[in-house]
């Protein structure tokens, strides 16, 4: 298995960025073929203080060819583009096996 790993720092206005997320981002992520399963997590302080991330969104994928074919999508495509009109300053997009015991 392989996921897409979305990790996004504190954006200014949270609440603009929560509805857009909300309303179109993840609506659009939700038609990219060949998705097993998606995560999303927010995160909060902790004893050393704020954490470097506000958010992560995961997207897991069967294997390295289906996450390949995903990502030629045009249903990706379009959540791409809409990913970088909002949050192209905050996100970071990284890509990685997942091993299971």
């Amino acid at each position: 298995m392989v996921k897409l790993v979305a990790l996004y720092k504190k954006p200014a206005d949270v609440a603009a960025f929560e509805k857009h997320y909300s309303n179109a981002h993840l609506p659009l992520m939700e038609k990219v073929p060949g998705i097993v399963k998606t995560e999303l997590t927010r995160f909060f302080a902790g004893p050393q203080g704020e954490p470097p991330y506000y958010m992560m969104f995961e997207a897991y994928f069967a294997d390295r060819d289906s996450l390949n074919v995903a990502l030629q999508s045009l249903e990706s495509r379009a959540a791409d583009k809409d990913l970088m009109s909002f949050a192209k300053d905050v996100v970071t997009v990284m890509f990685a096996d997942v091993y299971e015991g």
